[in-house]
């Protein structure tokens, strides 16, 4: 999957962290808040999403992913946790640290860099 924006990137995981899925809605009001940003900022985000096919939204709508916004903020969020997980548990990294950090390194870190890097986290069973 093409490699998208930091900003869309965390409009997705978003979505999903407030349970946004194909199926179940998110409003834009819900998003604006867990994000701190403007609700107007939302709806640009959101426009951009469903050009490049990754979520829907009916004129005033809330919103739902498409299946394929649902794997890409699922696979951010993911990578999130495991970051996080990495961070506090393996080195000691303070929480409130350890989820800044872990929110910068989720939308760095290539594809493939990240698969190896979790299948190595996971022999060690953190």
């Amino acid at each position: 999957m093409e490699k998208m924006s930091m900003s869309h990137e965390d409009y997705l995981e978003a979505i999903v962290m407030l349970g946004g899925t194909t199926e179940v809605p998110v409003r834009s009001v819900d998003i604006a808040t867990k994000l701190g940003v403007s609700k107007a900022s939302v709806n640009k985000a959101v426009t951009s999403l469903k050009e490049k096919g990754l979520a829907d939204q009916p004129y005033y709508g809330d919103i739902t992913l498409t299946d394929e916004g649902y794997a890409y903020g699922s696979s951010v969020l993911d990578r999130h946790h495991m970051l996080f997980t990495f961070l506090t548990k393996a080195l000691g990294i303070p929480e409130e640290q350890a989820e800044k950090e872990a929110c910068l390194m989720e939308h760095a870190i290539s594809d493939e860099s990240f698969k190896k890097w979790s299948s190595y986290i996971k022999k060690l069973s953190l």
